[in-house]
């Protein structure tokens, strides 16, 4: 193992060689170049370095910044590695990297020994790994664990730090790679292992009134319910919630260290929303005689981490929406310790009364404040707790809960600064516009880190969070960013729901079960594009004959042909609008 300065800390190998060979992988620390481990091509087995290891001529050697894990499928086991790193910034002093990118090592020499419908099998699955290779907002530090937050830090027992990362009271919730670092710890390879956090990274430096201050927002996303926007919806029959993310925001200055914690998380309902090919598909909310007992655990479980919960709910009272608030609404009425509170984000704020929040606010502003937020002084005395937290939920939990999240957050600053003295009682980060912009840039890139990360580009209505209301450019950008989630979500993301399952262990690859592949019913992306030409060549063709028409009957007889046609083919289309969309075919909805 390698110990970091005098203070007897662990830190990571955070800089490693990959020496590829005929037949093996040897991975070792630059720093320590006896330090490593080797991984067989054929089978992929796992050893210690020796001298062996390195004999021979490498065809490659290239530098790696760290292991992120393995997994195995059919034929062989697959090495996920760093190769690129980016640092942005510090974490209570630590530094923290984000990946720029990552690439597997495929140990697959038995794939030539596979039958047919296998070699079909692992080429879906490799395709599946390109894609978590391009796995966005993944973070990390070689000194430290970041998946803790600053309160639960504090309460550990002293010389935690000493041991390896992996084994310094990680919450596992937030360990992105947590089921490919099972090999890794079995051979006990502790200065390899580096446990991934998704989420966001977000420090700016402030004055304060000519007090220096860093500013740091961290959200941390938990894995127990991963995936995309229609394919995790809800909750599981565990309790475990869709887009559950943990946002600390952590502001340092003159000694003092704050925490506020805020969390979002999918409505704890067993409920779905397939995509059928419409801009908005319907709302869906499944009963189930578990119910009462998911929404229980839910928030029993929160309890048990965080204290008293208030649950804002920010959906909408009509409609879909409607249906599915007031579902939630019955179902909190039965847990007697936790404050709900319904809020029509969409009626009383529409696109541009940002400010009008204060409604919220003083609805809830006694038992937030009640709430606190965690402090400590330069010599680590605990001078405040935060006693409870805030859940805020819409439907997707981005955008609307987004704008909610700093809103509080910046009354939560404000309170923080005036114990400190660094404002008077008067006093407030908005009437400070340098720092207030950076204030406010940082929680709108939060949210565009974590909306790309769920629904697969940046959020909507982020102009409220950076500058307060709309602007035409804001429209623009959220018009374009709603196209896209349309596209991503009817075609993308089944593949990327698979590649999420597949990576987080939901599910197993296994030669002893059956193909996930060999479908029962036609495979909608083979069928989408002859749909798409027909539609398209019957309007286009329609469109011709229709300007021709008056020269003879013929021409007018095929415009009604090739208009049937189209309208046939837009017909079959709409009415079975889920079998052309991308769907998940690895792991069921709950």
């Amino acid at each position: 193992m390698e110990i970091g300065s005098s203070s007897g800390n662990f830190k990571l190998y955070d800089r490693l060689e990959l020496l590829e060979y005929q037949d093996k992988f040897v991975i070792k620390s630059v720093e320590s170049p006896d330090q490593g481990f080797s991984i067989c091509r054929r089978e992929g087995n796992i050893e210690p370095l020796s001298d062996e290891s390195s004999s021979g001529r490498p065809s490659k050697i290239s530098t790696i910044y760290g292991v992120a894990g393995t997994i195995r499928l059919l034929a062989g086991i697959y090495v996920l590695v760093i190769t690129s790193r980016k640092e942005v910034g510090s974490f209570l002093g630590y530094p923290v990297y984000r990946v720029e990118s990552m690439k597997f090592l495929a140990c697959n020499e038995a794939l030539r020994y596979s039958n047919s419908q296998e070699k079909r099998d692992e080429a879906y699955f490799m395709t599946l790994l390109k894609t978590v290779e391009a796995t966005p907002g993944l973070y990390y530090s070689y000194e430290t664990d970041i998946t803790l937050n600053l309160q639960r830090r504090c309460k550990l027992m002293e010389g935690w730090m000493s041991k390896s990362i992996w084994k310094q009271q990680a919450d596992p919730r937030f360990v992105w790679n947590k089921h490919l670092l099972e090999e890794l710890i079995e051979y006990k390879l502790d200065g390899f292992i580096i446990p991934l956090l998704q989420g966001s990274f977000q420090v700016a430096q402030l004055k304060l009134k000519n007090s220096p201050a860093t500013f740091t927002l961290l959200s941390r996303r938990c894995t127990r319910r991963l995936g995309t926007r229609m394919w995790r919806r809800g909750a599981n029959l565990e309790g475990d919630t869709a887009n559950f993310i943990e946002t600390e925001q952590l502001l340092e200055l003159e000694g003092f260290r704050c925490s506020l914690l805020q969390i979002r998380g999918s409505i704890p309902l067993l409920w779905e929303q397939i995509v059928d090919l419409s801009y908005k598909p319907q709302l869906r909310v499944i009963n189930h005689e578990q119910t009462p007992q998911v929404v229980e655990r839910h928030f029993h479980d929160l309890f048990q981490r965080y204290g008293e919960t208030i649950a804002l709910d920010l959906t909408d009272k009509h409609g879909d929406e409607g249906q599915l608030s007031a579902a939630y609404s019955a179902e909190m009425q039965k847990l007697p310790n936790v404050r709900y509170v319904s809020f029509d984000f969409h009626h009383v704020c529409g696109n541009s009364n940002f400010d009008n929040l204060h409604i919220l606010y003083d609805q809830i502003s006694q038992e937030f404040e009640k709430q606190g937020y965690f402090l400590i002084d330069t010599d680590g005395n605990i001078l405040e707790e935060q006693k409870g937290i805030i859940r805020s939920n819409c439907i997707d939990c981005l955008d609307r809960t987004n704008v909610t999240q700093s809103y509080l957050a910046q009354k939560s600053l404000n309170i923080q600064l005036q114990r400190i003295g660094v404002f008077t009682s008067t006093e407030c980060i908005s009437m400070f516009a340098e720092d207030y912009g950076k204030f406010r840039t940082l929680w709108a890139e939060q949210g565009d880190e974590i909306s790309l990360e769920y629904a697969g580009t940046h959020a909507l209505k982020g102009d409220l969070v950076r500058f307060g209301k709309q602007t035409v450019a804001g429209l623009l950008k959220d018009g374009m960013s709603a196209l896209s989630r349309y596209y991503l979500n009817n075609f993308h993301d089944g593949i990327r729901q698979d590649a999420l399952d597949l990576v987080s262990g939901r599910y197993t690859v296994s030669r002893n079960n059956p193909s996930p592949f060999q479908l029962n019913s036609f495979e909608s992306f083979s069928y989408l594009p002859v749909a798409s030409a027909l539609l398209i060549g019957g309007l286009t063709v329609t469109t011709f004959t229709i300007q021709q028409a008056g020269r003879n009957a013929q021409q007018y007889v095929s415009s009604v042909v090739w208009a049937g046609v189209a309208a046939g083919v837009m017909a079959l289309v709409k009415a079975n609008g889920r079998q052309f969309c991308s769907r998940p075919r690895l792991c069921g909805l709950l």
